[in-house]
């Protein structure tokens, strides 16, 4: 319409609506129509230039129109180009939004994970312990009192130990800002040294264990003593679950320069059953503890009888992977 009124020397203030258009088509339109609309543009405005040569010089209103359209068309790619910045932005910041929550629930889901496994290994072994000093303590209510009675005392030993330890465990769970009166006293995490007790626990419970060390097992770092003492804990519970009393058990922890290797041993019966391959349980449990330290675990019958649990840890893993 423009290039037909001017065509027929029609001018109209309303013409101003062709630099509208292609601010608006730069805005909103396909930009492989720009080449094509600037073609028309700059047809139409050649027209106008020859058609007003007689007032102004054909080169000034040339200057003047082309100099209007060049900045219709720069306007709106600049707006375009602004708006598609902000849209960008906006969906990194929606995007980033759903992976700090994808981080926060991976890391709940992870801490659940840990709480878990330290549950699973205390109540666990202490309830395996309690179970059987108290079929013991039954047995000898009869035949030998005194032994009954000596059977109750260990199990308040043993579930006085298993509260302490659970308290311990659900105190670092606290929000921090809870009043430091209603903070439990915490107690450092078990580690190798702490084996001895642990075997002592089992022993009176029916268990004949036969504990040693090769190297220097107390210079391992925390983190790798309190894995190796929670292997050692869910072997002797389920020798203790699925053997029972009167089995012998050879534990062995051996400290080498690159790795640290703990064997539990028993004499028991090659079949196992129960849940050992419950997620979060058993061996399972294990293999999430190992892996924290590039090492593995396996668990089995053994050479000539019994069941072998062993565990190989790499020390240097964790320390070269922060």
């Amino acid at each position: 319409m423009f290039v037909l009124q001017w065509s027929l020397g029609t001018a109209l203030r309303a013409d101003v609506a062709l630099f509208i258009a292609l601010y608006s088509l730069a805005l909103h339109g396909r930009l492989r129509q720009l080449p094509w609309a600037c073609g028309v543009m700059a047809g139409a405005v050649v027209l106008v230039a020859v058609r007003v040569s007689a007032a102004v010089s054909v080169w000034d209103a040339l200057f003047f129109l082309l100099s209007t359209a060049t900045a219709a068309l720069a306007l709106g790619l600049m707006i375009r180009i602004r708006r598609a910045q902000l849209a960008g932005l906006r969906e990194r910041a929606a995007r980033l939004e759903i992976e700090r929550d994808q981080r926060s629930r991976l890391a709940t889901a992870t801490e659940r994970a840990r709480v878990a496994r330290e549950m699973h290994d205390i109540v666990g072994h202490n309830l395996a312990v309690m179970i059987t000093l108290a079929d013991a303590g039954a047995y000898a209510t009869d035949a030998a009192p005194d032994r009954g009675k000596e059977a109750l005392q260990l199990i308040g030993d043993t579930g006085r130990t298993a509260l302490g330890e659970l308290r311990r465990v659900l105190g670092v769970l606290r929000e921090a800002s809870a009043a430091p009166a209603t903070v439990p006293d915490l107690s450092p995490q078990p580690a190798l040294v702490d084996i001895e007790a642990l075997c002592e626990g089992v022993r009176v419970a029916g268990l004949e264990v036969v504990y040693r060390t090769v190297g220097e097992v107390d210079a391992l770092d925390r983190g790798i003593q309190l894995t190796a003492y929670r292997i050692v804990q869910e072997a002797l519970t389920n020798t203790l679950k699925h053997a029972g009393a009167g089995t012998r058990v050879t534990l062995s922890v051996i400290a080498e320069d690159t790795r640290l290797v703990v064997r539990v041993r028993d004499n028991g019966p090659a079949h196992r059953p129960g849940p050992w391959n419950e997620e979060g349980h058993g061996l399972v449990g294990m293999r999430e503890r190992v892996a924290l330290y590039g090492g593995d675990v396996s668990a089995g019958p053994a050479t000539g009888g019994g069941w072998m649990v062993e565990a190989t840890l790499h020390p240097a893993s964790q320390a070269g992977a922060r």
